[in-house]
């Protein structure tokens, strides 16, 4: 068996393991607005601090900046275009997507599932 299979959950193991994409606004952490840190659901990776998350109006958990070395990214062909997909750096699972429109300071939309997250509220 798997060792993702048995770990993620079905939604979990279809985002980060196959690609997938998970509904638009699905995701709860949509709405999470506590001071924290968002973690890769799959290894437990710190990935981006809460202070970097925005309301993008995508459906989708959206971040300007993710922690040093913490994502790593990949050109992503499929759906007739061209993106580029975010992973995990230490597991390499897949995140989302990274699009050249956000907020400043980096004018990056980080486009995350959620379902490929965790939140670790901050003590």
């Amino acid at each position: 068996m798997d060792e993702w299979a048995s770990k993620l959950s079905p939604e979990q193991y279809l985002v980060l393991r196959e690609c997938g994409t998970e509904p638009r606004w699905s995701s709860p952490l949509n709405l999470e607005k506590r001071a924290g840190l968002f973690r890769c659901a799959g290894c437990g990776t710190a990935l981006f601090p809460s202070d970097t998350k925005f309301e993008s109006g995508s459906g989708w958990p959206s971040f300007y900046d993710a922690l040093p070395g913490a994502v790593a990214m990949r050109t992503d062909d499929s759906h007739g275009m061209v993106r580029t997909e975010v992973v995990c750096a230490t597991c390499q699972g897949h995140l989302g997507h990274v699009f050249p429109d956000g907020p400043r300071p980096t004018g990056q939309r980080y486009c995350m599932n959620g379902t490929a997250l965790s939140f670790e509220p901050k003590e």
